[in-house]
């Protein structure tokens, strides 16, 4: 128990003293779409989801949780979101003899967009592509029957027309179950890793650029070009505590809540709190985003459909994104299918 409580301390304290220096530079954390939840349970409950992942969908949240379901799973996950961009995710995880293992991949991506130039203001006919990719490996492993421990390092890439930038990160959490009235608490540090390197064109002088989407830094010799400097930008590096426990449990029903406060590097520290209310294979959820500039309330629902191939968990969730969406349909809409083995 000591070592446990140690374990805890240390990684709440490491996260502090790394936010001290940069909590301030609110917005200047690239790869954005790092920070795009997914599984429609954890979205239904406002993300406070910390605390109460315990599945597959852990990989994302908090790798510890995936030490706490004992069958080979499979996880699927589409969000519609904002501005007619879309992102995916998939996961497998299984039991070994020493411990969990999982993968997983992650892609943000939208329709071509239209290149527009200085010399006619407008688009000049060409299309370019865009989007962010992210594959994980995950081990966890249940060190006591209340505690366990997860970690996940990650490959990311983002691509730009024919520029890309790629860079590595790593995810780590933990839970533990105090045992009473199943109040769980979880922690979690995601997308640590080094900054990036962009290419900035000052256009000092009048050289025309061969390559309007010559961004990057590519071979990371520290290089630019004759005309502008190298900027560095940080990873969405997030630390999340979490805890969640029981309003009521029976055997056929339970009802639990949640409540989470993440410390990202590029925004001030916001607030979730969530619930989930089961009753035999029916879940309804609700949660609430507090401190963020769109993301306000969420809510979401799903069945749990047993078979003799799987057990199926399919799940819907809504978010309202407040100015960012016209109506209901341009909101976020995630969808998500769980099935164990």
């Amino acid at each position: 128990m000591k070592k446990i409580l140690i374990i805890l301390v240390i990684l709440t304290l490491i996260p502090v003293s790394i936010f001290a220096e940069v909590f301030a530079k609110s917005g200047t954390a690239s790869l954005q779409f790092l920070k795009l939840g997914v599984d429609a349970r954890a979205i239904g409950m406002g993300e406070a989801y910390t605390a109460v992942t315990d599945d597959i969908s852990s990989i994302y949240w908090n790798p510890a949780g995936l030490a706490l379901k004992y069958e080979t799973q499979v996880f699927f996950s589409h969000t519609n979101w904002v501005a007619e961009t879309y992102h995916e995710f998939a996961a497998f995880s299984k039991e070994t003899d020493y411990g969990f293992i999982g993968a997983s991949f992650s892609l943000l991506h939208m329709p071509d967009m239209e290149v527009t130039t200085e010399e006619n203001f407008g688009p000049n006919g060409q299309e370019f592509s865009y989007s962010d990719i992210a594959v994980g490996l995950t081990y966890a492993n249940a060190f006591t029957d209340k505690f366990s421990f997860g970690l996940t390092g990650k490959w990311i890439r983002e691509n730009i027309a024919e520029e890309d930038i790629n860079t590595v990160a790593v995810d780590l959490g933990t839970l533990y179950n105090t045992g009473f009235k199943n109040i769980i608490i979880g922690m979690a540090l995601r997308n640590f890793g080094p900054d990036i390197r962009y290419k900035v064109d000052n256009d000092n002088d009048d050289s025309i650029d061969e390559d309007p989407f010559d961004l990057f830094d590519n071979d990371g010799d520290g290089v630019i070009d004759e005309d502008g400097p190298e900027t560095e930008f940080k990873i969405p590096m997030n630390f999340s505590l979490g805890v969640s426990g029981d309003i009521m449990r029976k055997e056929s029903s339970y009802w639990i809540a949640s409540m989470q406060l993440d410390n990202c590097v590029d925004r001030e520290e916001t607030w979730n709190i969530g619930t989930e209310y089961n009753i035999n294979n029916f879940f309804l959820r609700a949660g609430y985003q507090i401190g963020y500039d769109a993301a306000s309330y969420s809510f979401g629902f799903g069945v749990r459909v047993p078979t003799r191939i799987a057990i199926f968990n399919i799940d819907y969730a809504y978010t309202d994104m407040g100015r960012l969406q016209e109506d209901f349909a341009t909101g976020a809409h995630r969808i998500s299918l769980k099935m164990s083995f």
